[in-house]
């Protein structure tokens, strides 16, 4: 037996996105590329903005000297600065370099943030749909996580959110926009979460963190302001990365940024660079730092996606799918016409359509369309989508 048990069950319970992949290579080789069409991963093929091929450019032609040496385990001053300064123009608050950590992008800061948090036994509280790593993060660090589910729109359900927590609860996890609904947290949705929060605080004395996960926070659209966390909550943490916002995926970018007024901050930053160090990441890495230093202010083009949303959501609504209009990130979760979605998505696949089945997402019943892909890939999918549905209309 070469693999734990353990690590058999998390793979086999976490390998929907992985085995579509692979069902996808072999579905191309079968019947060629062209006529595959794969809409299952959340793999950008915009390219970065062209600002970054000039920072890249001048930092090829006129080196740093030493810019490849070990650093401070929280990363690059500069590029923390910088970091802080764009978080300060967004929120309206003071942040500095202290207040912020480079990581290898928001999976490796979420990593961080748990094992800095956690002690054996205590729960993060998720919302549904999720990201399906979020479980295997909090196992990582001898914690769990507990899954709230939904209401109709795809917001969390306060009356079981409430329930949710108790005297082992040690953070909240939100993530918006979502993957995979696409949908955004408003002002109302994080103040009655933090209430929520602070009230089951009082109750069990103790303290409970809320953390982001922000990815796609840049990535949003119809002109919606993104809602920062930090003026609802004390001990809020970011984590985040530059993965989506500037298409940077395989270069593991990002950061945590602690809120200025959370209590034991010291502390608290202490301990995220002590487990960024024995995590073994030991700092983000160093070249990229370098170039998105200067790179803050700058996203891809993020009509481009809002384009692509308007195009799907029209051509899925005219077929007779039910779904809520994303309002940001680049996906769409619409509801599968029979219960079983893993079987919806295996007819999908019989037309040569790749999709993620919900329950991969903590929500069976929906399935996960990614739509930052070519053009041509979404507008090929749509014969196969059509024909799918028409079964059952």
């Amino acid at each position: 037996m070469a693999i734990s048990n353990k690590i058999r069950g998390f793979m086999e319970k976490g390998s929907w996105i992985r085995k579509m992949f692979e069902e996808g290579i072999a579905l191309k080789q079968q019947y060629g590329e062209e006529n595959v069409f794969d809409l299952s991963l959340g793999n950008p093929v915009m390219n970065p903005p062209e600002r970054f091929y000039t920072e890249l450019k001048k930092i090829s032609e006129n080196p740093i000297n030493g810019m490849h040496r070990y650093m401070p385990n929280a990363g690059l001053t500069e590029t923390r600065s910088a970091v802080a300064k764009g978080l300060s123009n967004e929120t309206g608050l003071s942040f500095t370099s202290n207040e912020i950590v480079m990581t290898c992008g928001a999976g490796g800061a979420l990593n961080v943030v748990m094992k800095t948090l956690l002690d054996p036994g205590e729960e993060f509280v998720i919302f549904a749909p999720f990201f399906v790593e979020y479980n295997f993060y909090a196992d990582n660090h001898g914690g769990s996580c507990k899954v709230v589910p939904p209401d109709e729109d795809f917001l969390p359900n306060m009356e079981i959110f409430r329930s949710s927590i108790n005297s082992n609860t040690k953070g909240v996890l939100i993530n918006s926009p979502n993957n995979p609904s696409g949908i955004v947290y408003a002002d109302k949705t994080l103040s009655e979460i933090c209430r929520i929060i602070k009230e089951k605080e009082v109750e069990f004395g103790t303290e409970i963190y809320l953390v982001s996960d922000e990815p796609y926070r840049k990535i949003i659209f119809d002109n919606l302001e993104y809602t920062h966390i930090f003026k609802y909550h004390d001990r809020s943490i970011v984590a985040t990365s530059h993965s989506k916002d500037l298409a940077l995926p395989g270069e593991r970018i990002g950061y945590i940024a602690v809120n200025p007024s959370c209590p034991d901050i010291e502390e608290l930053v202490n301990g995220l660079v002590f487990c960024n160090r024995t995590l073994g990441f030991v700092n983000a890495p160093a070249l990229i730092q370098h170039l998105i230093t200067h790179l803050q202010d700058t996203t891809i083009d993020v009509r481009v996606y809002e384009k692509k949303r308007d195009y799907l959501y029209k051509e899925l609504t005219n077929m007779g799918y039910s779904l809520i209009k994303p309002q940001g990130a680049f996906y769409m979760f619409p509801k599968s016409p029979i219960k079983d979605d893993v079987q919806f998505s295996e007819e999908l696949k019989e037309n040569k359509v790749l999709v993620v089945p919900g329950r991969g997402f903590g929500l069976p019943g929906y399935f996960r369309i990614s739509y930052c892909m070519e053009d041509a890939t979404i507008q090929g999918s749509l014969e196969g989508l059509e024909k799918t549905i028409s079964k059952y209309q």
